[in-house]
């Protein structure tokens, strides 16, 4: 580890090799709803006994046929949308999710109606089996279960109930607002993510949906989760909108001493985009479900980290204590910045966690992993907290997921809108440098700095890690609104730089802290 230099910004001091860390004061905040359910009460402690005795692998005796069909013939199996439960009854409809294929592990469905409380055994009869799934028609399924189910609404339309929620597999969910596609996931719980001893997945085993009132637009979802290292219960509290809002509130039991236990994790995708330091062999010029990790800090301060495709798995951290919120954001909106017209990657949605208590001291920790494909999650990003979770010991966390598209309301600041990267070499140069002299140019627009005009003496704070910074400059781009800081970097030989970058106009910040490390290994 090599110390950073000490930052003109908000008292913060830095680590380099991929850890930025920013010591603040802890906050206060509004105290969580109040008024749980008793269905609430009760999982609380079926997961209380649960982490008391020894861990039990669920999921029963999936039919041999579930398990030897392949992606195609899975995606053949349909609900059928006649059949979703509260159709007409209520604003939510609820359709379900089949066993097979990757998702083994059955969930135990429940629900809640006039203050009772059912099963909801499985019935073949709720699908169609198409195409290559047409032979499953003549197996005995009876002991297939529920893979999971997915929430409608007239989100988008008043005539048309959308699919915006989803929980399928392990702790994973997905969730939209009004005009968005599905991309990133939030899931319930992670534990030893990017560890060396191997990643353990918690993974909800029961859900009790409660049916609302005829015109509400809020519903409650309880859930079960277990796993080898600890029980939980969870109240969702969800609420639609042109952006949707799930309360959680997370009761977790501990079998035993959990070191790095994730809260609230988001799971996303980046292959390439404006700051990816190679040519990518690709039509589109950006792929990627999330372009960068946006947080507020306790003290106030926004900071944005553009995602990477690192050449080697990447680890950093952000230590706060009672952080504002931290969030994967998809900042461009353009189909021209994508031009995919099958993925759509304009239309992601951002997640935003902003806690709803006390967390006390930790971290937001981003995990960066190289990967070749676009099918694969390579991002996850949660809260982990300062101490250990040990055997026999519980916590509860209250959060708010909330949707959103490329910034949040709140943020006054100028933000990033791109960066970019490139050999710093000055053209026609007879002697140039090496390619590890790279110039960075990262283009702000918004806020007040939106309104200056060229003559304004608008600056940047630039703090590096380690080597060397120069020729930074600050000018207005053509468009009158961007305000464009350019800079070139001389890494000292193959330490990674940890640089942070802010436009100020006199004393007074006029931008978002800009937060990227530059690793020389990365140039390929």
């Amino acid at each position: 580890m090599h110390p950073l230099v000490s930052l003109p910004l908000p008292p913060l001091r830095w680590l380099a090799i991929s850890l930025f860390i920013a010591l603040i004061t802890p906050a206060t905040w509004a105290a969580p709803a109040q008024g749980l359910p008793d269905v609430f009460e009760e999982v609380t402690e079926r997961a209380r006994q649960l982490a008391a005795s020894p861990y039990e692998e669920s999921g029963g005796d999936l039919p041999q046929a579930l398990r030897d069909i392949d992606y195609d013939a899975y995606r053949a199996i349909r609900f059928r949308p006649e059949a979703a439960l509260w159709k007409d009854e209520t604003l939510f409809s609820v359709q379900l999710f089949h066993t097979g294929f990757l998702f083994e592990r059955p969930v135990r469905l429940h629900l809640v109606e006039n203050g009772e409380q059912r099963d909801l055994p499985f019935q073949s009869s709720f699908f169609h089996y198409d195409g290559s799934a047409a032979p499953l028609k003549n197996e005995d399924l009876s002991g297939a279960g529920y893979a999971g189910f997915r929430l409608h609404f007239p989100l988008n339309r008043e005539d048309y109930h959308d699919e915006f929620l989803l929980f399928q597999g392990a702790s994973y969910f997905r969730v939209v607002g009004r005009d968005q596609g599905y991309g990133l996931s939030a899931r319930g719980l992670a534990i030893d993510t990017a560890a060396s001893r191997g990643e353990e997945f918690p993974a909800f085993t029961a859900f009790w949906l409660m049916k609302p009132d005829p015109d509400a637009t809020r519903i409650d979802i309880v859930a079960l989760l277990d796993s080898p290292s600890l029980a939980g219960a969870y109240h969702f509290r969800v609420h639609t909108g042109e952006q949707i809002d799930i309360e959680t509130e997370a009761r977790l039991f501990a079998r035993r001493d959990v070191a790095k236990l994730g809260i609230a994790p988001l799971t996303s995708m980046f292959m390439h985009g404006d700051v990816s330091p190679y040519p990518a062999d690709d039509f589109r010029p950006q792929v990627h479900d999330s372009q960068g990790l946006l947080m507020q800090t306790h003290a106030g301060e926004w900071i944005w980290r553009p995602l990477n495709n690192p050449g080697e798995l990447r680890i950093t951290r952000l230590q706060d204590a009672n952080p504002s919120g931290f969030g994967l954001a998809q900042r461009d909106r353009d189909f021209d910045r994508y031009l995919d017209m099958e993925s759509r990657y304009e239309r992601r949605p951002s997640y935003w966690i902003a806690p709803l208590g006390d967390w006390g001291p930790g971290s937001v920790e981003l995990v960066e992993i190289p990967s070749e494909s676009e099918t694969n999650d390579n991002i996850a990003a949660y809260w982990l907290p300062e101490q250990m979770l040990e055997a026999g010991g519980s916590r509860t966390y209250r959060y708010r997921l909330s949707t959103f598209d490329a910034e949040r309301p709140e943020q006054r600041l100028a933000s990033t809108v791109r960066t970019r990267q490139g050999w710093g070499a000055v053209p026609g140069q007879n002697d140039p440098p090496p390619r590890s002299r790279r110039q960075f140019v990262v283009d702000f627009r918004g806020g007040e700095l939106s309104s200056l005009d060229a003559s304004h003496p608008v600056d940047a704070e630039l703090v590096v890690s380690s080597g060397e910074a120069r020729e930074l400059q600050v000018r207005r781009l053509p468009d009158g609104q961007t305000w464009r800081a350019s800079f070139r970097i001389q890494p000292e030989g193959r330490i990674p730089m940890d640089m942070r970058l802010r436009l100020m106009l006199r004393d007074a910040p006029m931008s978002e802290t800009w937060n990227y490390v530059w690793n020389p290994d990365e140039l390929r």
